[in-house]
């Protein structure tokens, strides 16, 4: 017997029982009307069906009977056909969103989702667990940013891939992502180059521990004193790096590519799309723009925390340094490739001067290091004769170095440099751009 029958007859001996008592002079219709939960009008139509047709008067007419709100039969077969051949292993949400969109179907969601399961198309979720407290977003969009990899089956028929994605914490839309075949250094200039180019420079960056993004020589700790080509390019624009130490930190994140790799996959196939390139040019132009429309909250505050950089040039900045001597033969060894410094006007040559190699995003992902040195400039000392540098978080110009040369004693003018005494060591200070 269904609830809505057991319901009924307990409402009917209720009746009955009140019926009597009111007869008796007991209640009146107001305080039996109360007592059953209806109005009083409804007792009083109740009492006359009652006197018509007996209890079989009190029955629900609607019991039996189709609602006028029911989705038609056919209907129902369409979209039981169209959830097996086209949209299976969609989520009830998903599914229901591409109903609406692509096939006209204007029933709700609750409908859906109760239909595919009791088809056996969708299981129910699980029961959730305690409840936790979310972190409270940040009120300004560009205070944080969240940028992290998932490595996932992204493309039918094809190897697992990395999908990097960097989020605001604000609003939640997604100002970058794409697919690599593995996350590392390259990939997060890569990323930052987009963001930070269109959009300016974030108060700060939340990300895990991986070793692209910290040195820990320990489990659980991060050596700041040691910062990778990621913490020093952060540090040099002046970017706040801070780090995860549980998935669970990094929940807001966690959740996003919980919906990609759910939705973008799915996407993806839809689309017939099984190549890297044509997939990244789908991300951009395509699912990035439904996805934040869908996805993405308002701020809290209508301001904006990114810092404006016209005229930086960040290749300078997010690429990979690595410190080198030059040989004597005015050259620098830098992995398999020989790097030839070009004539300066400054100085004949630069033999053991120590000098950086900028290597680009770019090449750094195609494994093609390049580079060359131009414009020495010279060293200043402190009254204490402490080797200092000066940085420009946000000039164009590469990180300097001071380097120490130790040949050109006794020499005369190179250059602006001056003359230096005999037994003494000259500094002079480097720069590289990368071709």
């Amino acid at each position: 017997m269904h609830r809505t029958e057991v319901l009924q007859g307990v409402r009917m001996a209720r009746f009955v029982e009140l019926l009597r008592r009111w007869e008796q002079a007991e209640l009146n219709q107001a305080e039996a009307a109360e007592i059953l939960g209806v109005s009083e009008r409804t007792f009083r139509r109740w009492l006359a069906r009652y006197d018509e047709e007996g209890e079989a008067g009190l029955l629900d007419r609607r019991l039996g009977k189709g609602s006028g709100k029911r989705v038609p039969q056919d209907r129902e077969q369409e979209v039981e056909a169209l959830y097996r051949r086209r949209y299976s292993g969609f989520t009830a949400k998903h599914f229901h969103e591409h109903l609406v969109r692509d096939h006209g179907f204007g029933w709700g969601y609750t409908w859906t989702k109760l239909f595919l399961q009791s088809k056996g198309l969708l299981a129910k979720a699980p029961r959730k667990g305690a409840h936790r407290r979310k972190r409270v977003r940040r009120p300004l969009p560009g205070m944080m940013l969240h940028q992290d990899g998932s490595r996932h089956e992204w493309l039918e028929g094809q190897p697992s891939l990395d999908l990097i994605v960097t989020m605001d914490d604000a609003t939640g839309e997604i100002y970058s992502a794409f697919l690599i075949e593995e996350e590392g250094t390259a990939s997060t200039f890569r990323a930052r180059k987009e963001v930070f180019g269109a959009h300016g420079l974030p108060m700060s960056l939340y990300t895990d521990r991986g070793s692209h993004y910290f040195f820990s020589p320990e489990a659980g700790a991060i050596d700041r004193k040691q910062p990778t080509q990621v913490g020093r390019a952060l540090a040099q624009l002046g970017v706040e790096h801070i780090g995860a130490y549980s998935p669970q930190a990094r929940g807001r994140s966690e959740r996003m590519f919980g919906t990609l790799q759910d939705r973008l996959v799915k996407q993806l196939k839809l689309a017939g799309i099984a190549a890297i390139e044509a997939a990244n040019a789908f991300i951009r132009e395509v699912y990035l723009p439904a996805h934040n429309a869908r996805f993405a909250v308002k701020a809290a505050q209508s301001d904006s925390a990114f810092t404006p950089i016209p005229g930086v040039n960040l290749d300078e900045i997010l690429c990979v340094q690595e410190e080198r001597q030059v040989g004597n033969d005015n050259c620098v060894s830098f992995r398999t490739l020989k790097l030839q410094i070009p004539p300066s006007p400054m100085r004949p040559h630069f033999v053991k001067a120590r000098v950086k190699v900028h290597l680009s995003s770019r090449r750094l992902a195609r494994r093609l290091p390049r580079a060359e040195m131009h414009r020495p400039l010279r060293r200043e000392r402190s009254a204490q004769g402490d080797e200092r540098r000066r940085l420009n978080p946000l000039g164009g110009a590469p990180v300097d170095l001071w380097t120490t040369r130790e040949k050109d004693r006794g020499q005369g003018p190179i250059g602006p440099h001056r003359a230096l005494p005999t037994g003494s060591t000259g500094e002079t200070k480097a720069e590289e751009a990368d071709r």
